[in-house]
């Protein structure tokens, strides 16, 4: 996607609201947004003033083309803004990090409705509650359901046709028998009803109309039907004792805090946060959903938790009258108006500055820290713990420390001219493509592969300790004992001393070490010789790729600048239009004329030469 494109279609954009999608040279969408105004929300990434926020900046320089998608409203942008991210997971934008979806209970829409664990929200006019960060705490409140309540666990289609015989639930008294219809649809419709009730917290309106319905069968002389409501009250008492009584007020309210990891690294590179919601029903503390995002180092925590919200309550089966934030949010008015439609009744966004909610926030902002703290142990953990194949790789080629810093250097030459070196970096066995590098060789004439391979290592070396960083752990080259020999005596030059230093041989992929005149001989099965090939071939393939984009960049130069009239910026209209020389070669003079910036006699000069 050239300017002129981005150009047009900028011209051209809607004024209405919607949501836009910024691509880069790959078409990978990196960012999803939305807009009031789509033609003046979009222009303004494309001012000629540049952008003071960094992050801006960084997404605008990946910036290759947009798409946008044009609603009726801002309410619909904003739902459509969030389904998008959920779905593309733009870079630049915030996301949760999970993979994975988390369950959700979903009350199925049948005559005689089952409770299911699922992983996906359908409109199916299903109830849904969820999402449950933690698995085990979920199957824990099935398992309660269905000892409080009698719900048909089996997938037969009711009601059916045939004669069902009667499963081991129903003489356990943990099913009522709907397939033998020893109870109707009403009856069960009114347990379900509970069971709703349950998963929403509503635990004292249950209770009070589990109490109702006991009295009622106690009058009716339905002695049987009493004692079993009894026996779910005294169940249901039984969970509530243990849940921890949290505010005196009873109004429903989530919790919503953050914690966010602010060691200091790149100021573009992925930031962890953990979004904490804990869920207040009726005044008790019913469940703590712990959820990791990912976030610019420069997003504000109101840009976070906005697009938190949208996407923690898309799905939401449950949507309370308060929710407690610990700062004010992007978007705040049109959130609110999309919660009070959603929930068919008042929501609305409180930051508490004193009292019982402050101290609710503060648990919640605890529990985020905690959280966050021990997925920061578990990384530091994990970049302590060295692979196994590094541990492998240290046995075979008898080195007293683990090599989990692999620098690889190779040479690319064809001929004298356009010979490059190239230095790939892997650690513990992962390519580290940030600390990539590429040398045009600049003090050797010739094919001298051991002077060239001696310049690009002390090149890189002087470069290392002129900035005091630290030295890879082994140094891989290219080739044989020549040039480990020459790569040794570089290093001896510039005093370095105690570098590690292999050479690993294309024709048997014999495996050379300082001072040993044999080789070592690796078995072909072992982990450790397959990671020095890959490293190997990896700083072949980048030698490689580099030599050719600078040979082909001679050609193209070689041959154009030899025609009278043509400099850098015809040449550049030339190739974007025809998009090769060999194009250029074939055209005609007609052709050539109808390139906007070609003259008559540049075109005449063009065509002359490639056809004397």
């Amino acid at each position: 996607m050239v300017l002129s494109d981005i150009k047009t279609k900028l011209e051209n954009l809607p004024t209405k609201p919607g949501v836009y999608l910024m691509k880069d040279k790959s078409g990978r969408i990196i960012y999803v947004g939305k807009a009031k105004s789509l033609r003046n929300r979009v222009r303004a990434y494309f001012q000629d003033a540049p952008p003071y926020h960094p992050k801006i900046s960084a997404l605008v320089s990946k910036i290759s083309d947009f798409d946008v998608l044009a609603t009726d409203s801002e309410m619909e942008a904003l739902i459509l803004e969030s389904n998008l991210i959920k779905e593309y997971k733009p870079r630049y934008n915030v996301n949760l990090k999970d993979d994975k979806r988390y369950p959700y209970l979903k009350v199925t829409f049948e005559p005689f409705p089952r409770v299911l664990v699922v992983r996906r929200v359908k409109k199916d006019k299903a109830k849904y509650f969820g999402p449950y960060t933690n698995v085990k705490a979920m199957r824990q409140t099935l398992r309660i359901l269905r000892r409080i309540f009698p719900v048909r666990s089996c997938n037969v289609a009711l009601p059916s046709p045939r004669r069902i015989k009667l499963c081991l639930d129903f003489y356990i008294k943990r099913c009522l028998g709907p397939c033998e219809e020893k109870i109707n649809e009403k009856e069960y419709r009114e347990i379900i009803d509970n069971v709703c009730l349950f998963l929403s917290g509503r635990n004292e309106a249950l209770l009070l109309h589990l109490k109702e319905r006991m009295e009622h069968y106690a009058k009716t002389e339905n002695f049987e039907m009493a004692a079993k409501i009894r026996d779910q009250i005294k169940a249901l008492d039984s969970v509530m004792e243990k849940q921890k009584v949290a505010d005196v007020e009873k109004v429903d309210k989530d919790i919503i805090a953050l914690a966010r990891d602010k060691s200091e690294g790149s100021a573009f590179g992925g930031k962890d946060v953990f979004v904490v919601a804990l869920q207040i029903r009726e005044g008790i503390l019913i469940g703590r959903q712990n959820f990791h995002l990912i976030a610019f180092k420069e997003s504000e925590d109101k840009e976070i938790l906005s697009t938190f919200l949208r996407q923690y309550y898309m799905h939401s089966a449950v949507i309370p009258p308060e929710i407690i934030l610990p700062v004010e949010i992007d978007d705040e008015e049109m959130i609110q108006d999309w919660l009070t439609s959603k929930r068919e009744g008042k929501v609305r966004f409180l930051i508490p500055q004193r009292g019982e909610k402050v101290r609710l926030l503060d648990m919640a902002t605890y529990n985020a820290q905690l959280s966050l703290d021990e997925l920061l142990l578990q990384k530091s953990e994990a970049k302590k713990k060295v692979p196994q194949v590094i541990k492998s790789l240290e046995k075979d080629l008898y080195l007293s420390i683990p090599p989990r810093k692999i620098a690889a250097f190779d040479i690319s030459n064809f001929g004298s001219s356009d010979a490059v070196g190239s230095l790939v970096f892997f650690e513990d066995g992962r390519p580290k493509k940030s600390q990539y590098r590429r040398f045009r060789i600049k003090t050797v004439e010739g094919q001298d592969d051991f002077a060239m391979m001696g310049e690009v290592v002390k090149r890189y070396f002087t470069r290392l300790s002129e900035e005091k960083k630290e030295f890879p752990d082994l140094v891989l080259v290219d080739g044989g004992k020549g040039q480990l020999s020459t790569t040794v005596e570089t290093l001896n030059t510039l005093g370095i001393k105690n570098q590690n230093a292999i050479a690993l041989a294309k024709r048997l992929d014999e495996v050379f070490l300082p001072g040993k005149s044999d080789s070592l001989m690796i078995p072909k099965s072992s982990a450790s010789l397959k990671l020095l090939q890959r490293i190997r071939n990896e700083a072949h393939r980048f030698a490689i790729e580099y030599h050719r984009k600078l040979r082909k960049k001679r050609i193209i130069k070689s041959e154009l600048d030899e025609i009278p009239g043509i400099g850098p910026a015809r040449r550049k209209i030339l190739l974007s239009h025809f998009g090769s020389v060999e194009r250029i070669k074939q055209v005609s003079l007609e052709e050539l004329l109808r390139v906007e910036g070609i003259s008559q006699r540049v075109a005449e000069n063009i065509y002359n030469y490639f056809h004397p």
